[in-house]
């Protein structure tokens, strides 16, 4: 591990610090509501157990993200699910600078691992956050929450009728969708579409 990505962590985990710490206090509240608490499973498993999340799960097997999802440290997933994916269409072939293979094709092989790993990237957030904590900190400050994902974009938090929505900053936006998953090193939040990145 490099210099610069031990220094980076160490910046988005002092930006993220005040959220954690207003989330640590809703964990009781996290058993009883949309999340299943299963700290049986790391990461790894439960992308593994959820129909609906393979093509993440192989995203990030393919990525040298991998590690994330069996290590010691925590973190957040926001699990695009396999429709989301499939959805990418010509947002997606953008991204890939007018790639004429399926997307999905195209972000699997090697030359583009680069805008594979900076995708999933934008997709993570270190500590353990919720959907349940994510919601009380909203409410806490009375409007949208913003944390820095591990691709230092800014992700925000903010509600949505009666769910929440992730959205990047000048980027795309997704809503949480179906049942989260707290694991022993983290927490998996299925959203209903890829968060693009900023267009430029």
């Amino acid at each position: 591990m490099t210099d610069a990505w031990k220094n980076g962590l160490a910046a988005i985990a002092l930006v993220t610090l005040p959220l954690v710490a207003a989330c640590s206090d809703t964990e009781e509240h996290t058993a009883q509501g949309a999340t299943r608490d299963d700290g049986t499973l790391t990461l790894a498993a439960a992308l593994g157990a959820e129909k609906d999340l393979d093509i993440v799960r192989e995203a990030m097997e393919e990525s040298e993200l991998s590690g994330v999802l069996d290590g010691p440290a925590s973190y957040t997933i926001l699990a695009p699910d396999d429709a989301a994916f499939e959805a990418l269409g010509k947002e997606g072939e953008t991204l890939l600078e007018d790639e004429q293979r399926p997307v999905l094709v195209a972000l699997l092989e090697d030359e583009q691992r680069p805008v594979l790993v900076a995708l999933l990237r934008d997709h993570l957030l270190p500590g353990h956050l919720t959907p349940e904590s994510i919601g009380e900190a909203i409410d806490r400050k009375g409007g949208p929450v913003t944390m820095a994902t591990l691709g230092e974009t800014a992700v925000i938090f903010s509600r949505e009728g009666d769910g929440i929505k992730a959205e990047l900053e000048d980027g795309g936006s997704a809503s949480f969708a179906g049942t989260a998953t707290a694991t022993n090193n983290g927490v998996v939040i299925p959203i209903s579409q890829v968060l693009m990145p900023p267009k430029d």
